[in-house]
């Protein structure tokens, strides 16, 4: 049986709070290029979101503000129902270690260490305790049941990545943030780790925030916004591949 992830519930009060929730949030850098303009966007529980743009659009700055890599200039950023900019360098980055899971287009995998070791290393760096069970049924959701002791460069790019998903989500994040995911991926690989990332979101109730470039990879979101100059200029509640590229082709001319 898998194991569920830890979904913070309703309380007595009402229903929870979005996962992410992004509010007035300005980023302007020190060379003075405003990369976000009073954006505002959340993110509900248990669902998938593709942030798209144009190169230059601020997709980037929003996940790195979004995720307590970088600070706002201006406005909130809540994650997990904590105001990230209240928070010392110190808790915020126990934070990020707790409640945050990353996926990157080039996996970020210890080439010294076996799969299983790159799995679980979330938990041995904060001093957590290792569920046994929760890492066997991500290791069987992700297709690695038969790579454990193997290195990553004896793994296919797709491999990789499946094991930097279950990587990100063996510490149970309220959030998993992909950056391009599936960059690096050929066609066959880089649809069968937007397919998990789906099954994780509509069979685990995961939270998923993922920038990506390509149409097809946004597609398979629940949500979709495009971003320009900074700024959300629409949201797509039903992404559909072809009018996604039409947006972006239009927006680069």
């Amino acid at each position: 049986m898998t194991a569920a992830l830890r979904r913070p519930g309703a309380g007595p009060a009402g229903p929870p709070a979005p996962a992410v929730a992004l509010h007035g949030v300005t980023k302007v850098h020190d060379n003075g290029v405003r990369a976000l303009d009073d954006v505002t966007l959340e993110v509900p529980r248990g669902s998938f979101l593709a942030v798209m743009g144009p190169s230059g659009s601020g997709k980037s700055t929003l996940l790195h503000c979004a995720a307590g890599l970088d600070s706002p200039t201006a406005g909130d950023v809540l994650l997990d129902g904590t105001e990230i900019g209240r928070l010392d360098e110190t808790r915020r980055t126990e934070l990020r270690r707790d409640r945050i899971g990353f996926v990157f287009q080039a996996y970020n995998l210890v080439p010294a260490l076996t799969v299983a070791d790159n799995i679980t290393l979330p938990l041995r760096l904060a001093g957590r305790p290792l569920e046994r069970d929760w890492v066997r049924s991500l290791v069987e959701r992700v297709g690695l049941t038969g790579r454990l002791e193997h290195r990553p460069s004896e793994l296919s790019g797709g491999q990789q990545q499946r094991a930097a998903i279950a990587r990100a989500l063996v510490a149970r994040p309220a959030v998993v943030f992909a950056d391009e995911p599936t960059g690096a991926l050929d066609l066959r690989s880089a649809g069968e780790v937007l397919g998990l990332l789906r099954d994780l979101v509509d069979e685990l109730g995961q939270t998923v925030v993922m920038v990506t470039h390509d149409p097809v990879a946004a597609a398979r979101a629940h949500r979709a916004v495009v971003m320009a100059d900074g700024r959300v200029v629409e949201t797509h509640e039903v992404p559909v591949a072809a009018e996604l590229a039409a947006r972006l082709a239009e927006l680069g001319r």
